[in-house]
């Protein structure tokens, strides 16, 4: 790794120290910066004056008029809405209760829903809407007649018990081995 970081460096030193060469040019032609800068094609130069008096403004265009796009096809308009619906929902596993109905005559919309709160009261939202009074909402709030959905608790383990490892007391002493001659007899 220490290797490939020195050949790095080494080749942006090189490479800073402008011991390298420019690129190749890979399309013919004359180099990018010539053809950027070069001279219009079309050029004509200005006709010589003794003195010229007063310089000519430069013509002022007319503004764009605009143009009004074709008319879409206008949607079908309904002059006095009119919609009613509801639905509920009573989740025996979950605990959840809820319903909602609303109404539509006209500009005049009409609607309640209610719900549980986490702490088992049940809130009622009636609502009205219309041009002139605007969203108008009345919300009611009634004690806990439902007891709010109980969630299971699981207690943690009061203790752990490590498994039992046995220890095995080290010697106390070590025997080196004896060399020299045997004493042969």
């Amino acid at each position: 790794m220490a290797c490939k970081l020195i050949v790095l460096a080494a080749f942006v030193a090189v490479a800073r120290a402008g011991y390298l060469g420019a690129p190749a040019v890979y399309a013919p032609g004359a180099p990018i910066a010539a053809r950027a800068y070069a001279a219009p094609v079309a050029y004509a130069a200005p006709a010589l004056r003794a003195a010229p008096v007063a310089y000519a403004a430069p013509a002022v265009r007319a503004a764009p008029v605009a143009v009004a796009a074709p008319a879409a096809v206008a949607a079908e308009y309904d002059p006095n809405p009119q919609y009613s619906y509801a639905y509920s929902v009573q989740d025996a596993l979950t605990g959840d209760s809820k319903n909602q109905q609303e109404s539509r005559s006209g500009d005049v919309v009409q609607g309640s829903y209610s719900l549980v709160e986490p702490d088992g009261s049940i809130r009622t939202v009636d609502y009205t809407a219309d041009p002139v009074n605007g969203f108008n909402a009345v919300v009611h709030r009634e004690a806990a007649a439902h007891p709010a959905p109980v969630v299971a608790k699981v207690a943690a383990p009061v203790a752990y018990a490590a498994p039992a490892i046995a220890k095995v007391a080290a010697p106390l002493a070590y025997a080196a081995p004896a060399y020299g001659k045997a004493i042969l007899g």
